[in-house]
């Protein structure tokens, strides 16, 4: 990775915290979160259920936005935009892959791919969504409905569908939490030869300690805070 990659962070998170209304008051989500993500850089984001983990990257991604603090894509600081102006933020730089995978039951693989390329009023949308599932190994199932797809397929797609667009950064929360053991690997390997051959930052949720060890860094969280911020060993890697 070269230092001209990691000039401007793709994302920049500076004292983000989100409150939300319970019966017994307000509820602290997220707390006083800080961090950046170089360009091209791959960051898990670790830690027990409740942590504030989904929380987090859907801040990030611009999908809630928070109590009190910033968030900035780029050179864009998300935190300023109404919802329309958000959207086409993320219609522009950014791709998320979801546990559930969030298919429309009532489109095929190829027309849930071209979905995103259309919205964003991309030309040759056809094409490129063809090209986005044979490079995930779903050359074959172009036809095919959400119904007729194993989950393992049903991600494939979904990975597809985010980077199709080639996105500037890309979100997945627990991408591989609804897989066997066979197709988790298959998303996984998907995941970083996308992100390595396109150069695109890669931020995930994630349990998975063999899936989380292949990135270039871990953040751990405990109560809505950052516990560890740190590289993963090169053991972890090899």
């Amino acid at each position: 990775m070269t230092d001209s990659r990691r000039d401007m962070p793709a994302l920049r998170a500076t004292g983000l915290s989100k409150e939300v209304s319970s019966p017994a008051g307000n509820l602290t989500i997220l707390d006083d979160v800080s961090l950046e993500v170089a360009a091209g850089e791959s960051l898990a984001i670790v830690g027990a259920s409740g942590a504030g983990k989904s929380t987090l990257l859907g801040l990030l991604a611009g999908l809630d936005q928070p109590t009190r603090g910033r968030v900035s894509i780029g050179d864009a600081d998300i935190t300023e935009m109404d919802e329309d102006q958000r959207a086409a933020v993320r219609g522009r730089r950014v791709g998320f892959v979801f546990q559930a995978f969030h298919l429309l039951p009532g489109l095929s693989a190829l027309e849930n791919v071209m979905l995103p390329l259309e919205l964003a009023g991309r030309t040759g949308s056809r094409a490129q969504a063809r090209s986005a599932l044979e490079r995930v190994g779903l050359g074959d199932r172009v036809a095919h409905y959400p119904r007729q797809l194993s989950g393992g397929e049903q991600q494939r797609v979904a990975i597809a569908r985010a980077f199709a667009p080639q996105p500037q950064l890309l979100f997945a929360d627990e991408p591989t939490g609804n897989l066997d053991d066979a197709s988790g690997d298959r998303v996984s390997e998907l995941l970083f030869e996308m992100n390595q051959a396109e150069g695109t930052t890669l931020v995930l949720v994630t349990h998975n300690r063999e899936l989380a060890g292949r990135c270039d860094r871990q953040i751990a969280m405990t109560h809505g805070r950052i516990a560890d911020d740190a590289q993963p060993s090169e053991s972890a890697h090899a």
